[in-house]
């Protein structure tokens, strides 16, 4: 190429980059061009995920409660007064704080706007407005990810594949919508799946109803003894899943799940060792109680330092009595009292998924209770033994079963939405005989005679005959009064007769309570019979029977 070529191309390169600059300048030097390239800002402001929910053994939701609505605020003065009357207060200072913002936000508002020229959104509420359950679903944050309970457990579940909604706008420099634009909901298709629970709406809603009324820290578990499904678990104090942070402020216990916690027990573990003995053949022991028993230069008493007399296995759980208990572990030994334990449930977690199970409490080992002291404490449900409700519960299923225990399951399936068809069982429990179906009808008779003739006899109700055992746990703390806070019990199944549901009731850290559990429990297990009209009318008739004969009636006149 000849050096005049060269010249003559590279001029005219010069000339085109020389254009390019100058149009360039022109552009930015021109107002309306940059207003346009600023008034090109796309806003997106997300809006919601939908999450797969919590649905009750009968399909119910347990979550997704109604709708929630959300407005948008575009910044100014104008906006914010057109909008404060309508947000709640939790908003109101978001609201204010951000009224001369340079973009717009989502404000959560009592109702639809649309009307008044506002741009509403509606999306799907989270929780009821008195929520159910909230201890065991757990609560999630305001990015929709589950942060406790069951919420968390299942985050992948419930989040994955999830429907994504957003807000865009397209915005001046200032925040203005551009002239002649309109917002734009923009929604990601997505499906989660959704995991149904054991839990019987109407039964949890009757149980929290009792417990409101009646205590005010303790828990309620109820499972349907054939299976060791749990149809109601309700933990007070409750807390507001919308307004978590109150209660972390409050700091007042609230946000705990009792049911899987871990407690001081007492005498709801007597039945255990009346397990022992009848499968030891033991029926026939007896002890007479003074009221103390000398270990080692250690007093042991009954409550009140009563003296019992002669004592037999029913008599013994009839009036609680510390001494005969003592003295019949000292005669099973650590090793059959540990070993009966265990069988029974206590010192195991249960599990029901991913991070979530109960607490495993404490169960000496046999090493432990060659420790006399240890095994006398042990006996009658003190010392160093710890024991969760729902490891309780469990137990006392296993004699209502007729010696079968089976793990209690919070849990059912993992469910397709579209169909409400199970895609993954979670219902899985062990199983294991514990006790021989013979001896386990006995021992429910015996805790039968507890709530008839013993110290449980506030534990029943109007209908059917109800079996259980009452319990109260010294615990070593005590209020500003120097009064010890005790744990307080009961555990039984209804109706005696033909048992159908376990319940366990329990109220932690009070003097004394208001309301004994003994009551509470009678209060629940009437509200089982009226939930269920139809299910008892053998019961119904049993009673009929029962009362024509007291009377002298002659039903074959």
């Amino acid at each position: 190429m000849t050096t005049r070529r060269l010249v003559t191309l590279f001029g005219a390169l010069l000339a085109a980059f020389s254009i390019v600059l100058g149009r360039l300048f022109v552009l930015a030097q021109n107002r309306e061009y940059a207003d346009t390239a600023q008034a090109q800002t796309v806003t997106t402001l997300p809006l919601a995920y939908s999450r797969g929910n919590l649905y009750d053994c009968k399909g119910r939701n347990l979550t997704a409660y109604g709708v929630e609505y959300y407005a948008l605020s575009i910044p100014g003065e104008s906006s914010y007064s057109r909008l404060f009357n309508y947000v709640p207060y939790a908003q109101q200072s978001l609201l204010y704080s951000r009224r001369n913002s340079n973009e717009p936000f989502l404000v959560q508002v009592g109702q639809d706007l649309t009307d008044q020229g506002i741009y509403t959104y509606a999306v799907p509420g989270r929780y009821f407005p008195v929520p159910l359950a909230p201890h065991l679903v757990g609560y999630v944050n305001g990015e929709g990810e589950g942060v406790s309970g069951l919420e968390l457990a299942f985050d992948d579940v419930l989040g994955s594949q999830r429907t994504l909604q957003s807000v865009q706008c397209v915005t001046t420099a200032q925040g203005n919508l551009v002239q002649g634009s309109e917002p734009q909901l923009v929604t990601r298709q997505g499906q989660a799946d959704g995991v149904m629970l054991t839990l019987d709406e109407t039964i949890q809603r009757a149980c929290e109803g009792v417990a409101q009324k009646n205590m005010t820290r303790g828990c309620i578990l109820v499972l349907e003894v054939d299976s060791a499904r749990v149809r109601a678990s309700v933990s007070v104090p409750e807390f507001d899943p919308t307004a978590v942070e109150k209660s972390i402020q409050a700091q007042d216990t609230s946000l705990l799940n009792r049911v899987l916690c871990q407690y001081n027990v007492g005498s709801v573990f007597k039945p255990v060792l009346a397990a022992a003995a009848l499968e030891k053949t033991w029926d026939w022991y007896t002890y007479d109680c003074e009221g103390s028993v000398d270990l080692n230069g250690h007093v042991y008493r009954c409550a009140l330092s009563r003296a019992h007399g002669r004592m037999n296995l029913t008599s013994a759980l009839e009036k609680s009595c510390n001494c005969f208990f003592i003295e019949l572990g000292l005669k099973l030994g650590g090793d059959a009292v540990n070993e009966a334990a265990a069988d029974f449930g206590f010192g195991d977690a249960v599990y029901l998924a991913g991070g979530l199970q109960s607490a495993e409490g404490n169960l000496p080992d046999a090493d432990r209770l060659e420790d006399l002291g240890q095994l006398a404490s042990l006996s009658f449900g003190q010392g160093e033994l710890l024991a969760t409700p729902v490891q309780v519960a469990g137990a006392f299923n296993a004699i209502a079963a007729g010696g079968v225990w089976r793990t209690p399951s919070f849990l059912e399936a993992v469910i397709d939405e579209n169909t409400g068809a199970a895609v993954q069982s979670l219902y899985a429990p062990e199983s294991r005989r514990v006790m021989g179906q013979e001896n386990a009808d006995i021992l429910c008779g015996m805790l039968e005679s507890v709530v008839e003739n013993g110290l449980g006899k506030d534990a029943q109700p109007q209908h059917g005959r109800a079996a259980g055992k009452t319990g109260t746990a010294q615990t070593g703390t005590y209020n500003e009064a120097g009064e010890e806070l005790m744990n307080y019990w009961f555990a039984g199944f209804w109706p005696a007769e033909q048992p159908r549901y376990t319940i366990v009731v329990m109220q932690d850290g009070v003097p004394e309570p208001a309301v004994s559990c003994g009551e509470i429990f009678a209060q629940i297990c009437e509200a089982l019979y009226w939930l269920e009209p139809g299910e008892y009318t053998a019961l119904e008739n049993a009673e009929t029977a029962a009362s024509q004969a007291e009377n002298g009636v002659d039903n074959n006149a």
